[in-house]
């Protein structure tokens, strides 16, 4: 790869996020809390929002985690093979579980940017999933190819 030092700085930022995402989510309770003395409907809803923010932070740190996979691979120069596809498929699912658990808040509170983050996530996660079949093919491709030789 003619590039690795975007790839590798790339690998750096998610390694940070996801130590960062799960120093987040062990610190939601507190943060709740704190939120809660500002922003009134964290307060009376405590316990939902922790469940639900909660969640949606796991399923995202798994998405980061299913990057930093696939960027091991890129970083091997040897980015299509099945391990990838399934890391699309997964990423896909956990963009779906983020945007279903976002509705679910909607119901707690209704703003414009929750309307955005379920958006934002069901193209995600319908991206991740045709990439996953791109992804698919391309190992068949790469496969067959080195069968051929």
């Amino acid at each position: 790869m003619r590039n690795m030092k975007l790839a590798k700085f790339t690998k750096g930022i998610l390694d940070f996020m996801f130590y960062s995402g799960i120093l987040v989510c062990l610190t939601l309770p507190f943060s709740l809390k704190v939120i809660g003395r500002y922003i009134l409907s964290y307060k009376t809803y405590y316990v939902p929002m922790m469940a639900l923010l909660f969640l949606s932070g796991v399923f995202a740190v798994l998405i980061i985690l299913e990057l930093r996979n696939m960027f091991s691979t890129v970083l091997k120069e040897d980015c299509f093979v099945e391990e990838n596809v399934r890391s699309l498929r997964r990423m896909g699912t956990y963009s779906f579980c983020i945007a279903a658990l976002s509705v679910v808040r909607l119901f707690l509170m209704l703003t414009m940017a929750m309307l955005v983050i379920i958006l934002v996530f069901v193209i995600a996660g319908l991206f991740s999933k045709v990439l996953a079949g791109v992804f698919d093919q391309a190992v068949s491709y790469k496969l067959e190819n080195d069968l051929t030789i």
